[in-house]
């Protein structure tokens, strides 16, 4: 499991360590600041209150716990978090009624690659009841076969690239200026010649080759095709055979911390626009296991406040994407975490009996 964030340099005590995994249990089950006298009572230590109070003032201090304004209680903080999930948690096996739903989810699409693949996000959104998230998977052969433009409004342009012979994928570009259809058709057509046939990653590489090499030695159309191949290939820093799909966004908007309406406006965007999020999901495509962002680990602002919990899924033994949920930093870890990994071992076990 991965362990982003904490170093480990604050050596808790034993009775610090039991009132902090108290705290944080408590409050991801109410998501209200949790005072000494519950954590006297709850945490099964005979310690007086104002002892409680002494060893939380030293979680406080080393950045574990924080203290709303309007309260006498504390919250965990993303470091408090960190700790809790790496050395505290007790994750509890999937119960029966989980595994066989996701069982059952996965039986239904066997058939149908792309199905199985929005069952996972699915599936993991209706039962964890956060935002379910899944790459789709990457192929192992993409091919590119042709390229076509067709000039939009407003500097847009629409490519229509057609990848291993069949497989048609539409992507809209945002470019700096006005191209002329008749610009747009020599500037397909020399991409086509240069790169039909070739792999998407190749393509990728070659045109990020191109793009430093020196542009005085290129005519005006080589320039204006390498311009807009940026957009197409390297504008998001990823391929274009690259994909989420997202489910139950809206489960968002049950948790408190998260309904204010600007911060639920600014994290759907987030999730419209995929670049962060795909990014995020790179980073665990060549880890061990479910990785766990908290908070700002994640390295985007607009998921300060949330907690991403991914797992890569395989298929042949080669990883080809990654699952997991979105949800809020109070969310309970030791159920989200062991279904986020079955259902990534289920997607792949569903992926390799398809053959």
């Amino acid at each position: 499991m991965s362990t982003h964030g904490y170093a480990g340099e604050d050596h808790l005590s034993e009775r610090a360590q039991q009132l902090l995994k108290t705290l944080v249990e408590h409050y991801i089950r109410d998501g209200q600041p949790v005072g000494s006298r519950i954590l006297s009572r709850e945490s099964g230590l005979q310690l007086s209150s104002a002892t409680v109070r002494n060893v939380m003032a030293d979680l406080e201090e080393h950045g574990f716990v924080a203290s709303p304004h309007t309260s006498a209680g504390r919250v965990p903080t993303d470091k408090g978090y960190r700790f809790f999930v790496n050395t505290l948690l007790k994750v509890q096996p999937p119960g029966e009624g989980d595994v066989l739903s996701l069982q059952r989810a996965f039986e239904l699409n066997s058939d149908d690659p792309k199905a199985l693949v929005a069952t996972a996000s699915q599936v993991l959104s209706s039962i964890t009841r956060l935002a379910g998230v899944v790459m789709v998977p990457r192929q192992s052969h993409a091919a590119l076969s042709q390229i076509e433009f067709i000039g939009l409004s407003e500097n847009r342009v629409l490519a229509i690239l057609v990848v291993n012979g069949r497989e048609v994928q539409n992507k809209v570009l945002q470019l700096d200026r006005h191209y002329t259809a008749d610009q747009l058709r020599r500037a397909a057509s020399h991409l086509n010649e240069q790169f039909r046939g070739r792999e998407l990653a190749d393509v990728r590489s070659l045109l990020l080759t191109q793009l430093q090499e020196t542009r005085e030695q290129m005519n005006q159309m080589m320039l204006d095709a390498i311009s807009i191949a940026e957009q197409l290939f390297i504008g998001g820093g990823r391929q274009v055979d690259a994909d989420v799909l997202f489910a139950g966004e809206t489960n968002l908007m049950n948790f408190a911390e998260l309904s204010n309406v600007d911060k639920l406006r600014k994290l759907f965007e987030a999730f419209n626009e995929k670049r962060d999020i795909l990014h995020l999901l790179d980073q665990s495509l060549h880890a061990e296991g479910v990785q766990i962002f908290i908070g700002h680990e994640s390295g985007y602002r607009i998921l300060d406040d949330c907690t991403v919990v991914t797992a890569p899924y395989s298929r042949d033994n080669e990883t080809i994407g990654v699952l997991g949920v979105i949800g809020p930093t109070r969310m309970a870890y030791e159920r989200v975490i062991p279904i986020v990994d079955l259902t990534a071992r289920l997607l792949g076990s569903a992926l390799n009996s398809r053959g």
